[in-house]
């Protein structure tokens, strides 16, 4: 899927970028074109070693509000993934970054969703209890300054508490939505109500955790010849807030309930969901947060009628789930 928002570079440019930002050159050896948001190069620096580039959109690009200065949250994400034990989140390695592009090790294995008939289903059961401890180590790392909310945008999309900072990034998504005259079929009004409706259930969670919120299976590396994930990437979602948001995106690469294998592995790594109906109140809310930005950013991103027919078919279904719980 091609996006208005990548920024196209030739080799002789993504030189000038990195030595200007970094004084180390490189030589362009492929673009890669997965990335639904930066632009992304397999690179040689110019000491040897072999790295994948991910540029931000040229500056005035048009983004969602909560998009701005994203690229610094997944520098910051990668650095405090070093800190943890090795292994505990396997992670490329950032090797440079500058303001408008980062430089990371190059990971081994494939992308789980081009993983074709491998892994088996013996495989994708231990992959999944695999994936459900990484999570759960992910998710013991807080933000030094206790807020909620996207480290790197906005001040007003942070808070001191979940339920004002999850009220805000809807907030700030249907300023979007009015600025692209998205097609919600719905009011805002009646979003506005509905995470207001949830206010109590969102009220509960009192400690910020690090949460990727994009671990579709296109951002988890796994060894196509043995159930083992070799990393976790694109981090530039990432918010602190609450750990059990973590399952929507997860839910795309398989279940999620109480007695799936991801939830095994989560509780067995000594993380915590307390299913319940305060857990899948604010389930729906987050499915209805991540329905309504993928429908908004099909305006910006330029995406045409089909992309954006199936995430309305998304958004619409959230809305019913989070209705019948009010």
């Amino acid at each position: 899927m091609e996006s208005l928002t990548k920024r196209h570079l030739t080799a002789d440019q993504l030189d000038s970028l990195l030595r200007a930002d970094a004084g180390l050159g490189c030589r362009l050896e492929d673009e890669m074109t997965d990335g639904w948001f930066n632009s992304v190069y397999r690179v040689r620096l110019d000491d040897g070693r072999p790295a994948v580039v991910k540029v931000a959109p040229p500056p005035g690009a048009a983004v969602l509000r909560y998009e701005r200065g994203i690229l610094a949250t997944e520098a910051m994400v990668y650095r405090q993934l070093a800190k943890l034990p090795a292994g505990a989140v396997p992670a490329p390695e950032l090797l440079v970054a500058g303001e408008e592009f980062i430089a990371l090790s190059v990971l081994d294995g494939v992308s789980w969703d081009k993983a074709g008939d491998r892994p088996t289903p013996d495989d994708t059961t231990a992959l999944r209890r695999e994936l459900g401890a990484i999570t759960a180590r992910l998710h013991t790392i807080a933000p030094e300054h206790g807020h909620f909310g996207y480290p790197a945008a906005e001040s007003a999309l942070s808070a001191p508490d979940w339920r004002t900072a999850f009220t805000s990034m809807v907030e700030a998504l249907l300023d979007d939505a009015d600025r692209w005259q998205s097609p919600l079929g719905v009011p805002p009004g009646d979003i506005r109500t509905l995470v207001a409706e949830g206010g109590q259930a969102l009220a509960e969670v009192t400690e910020p955790r690090l949460v990727h919120f994009d671990l579709w299976p296109g951002n988890i590396f796994v060894d196509p010849a043995g159930p083992r994930i070799t990393g976790l990437i694109d981090h530039e979602r990432a918010f602190w807030g609450d750990p059990a948001a973590e399952l929507v995106s997860l839910a795309f690469g398989g279940g999620t309930s109480p007695d799936s294998d991801l939830v095994a592995g989560y509780t067995e790594a000594g993380g915590r969901l307390d299913f319940g109906p305060s857990l899948e109140h604010r389930l729906a809310l987050y499915h209805l947060y991540l329905g309504l930005l993928l429908v908004v950013e099909c305006g910006p991103r330029g995406y045409g009628p089909d992309h954006l027919a199936m995430w309305r078919g998304q958004f619409d279904e959230s809305l019913t789930r989070v209705r019948a719980l009010v």
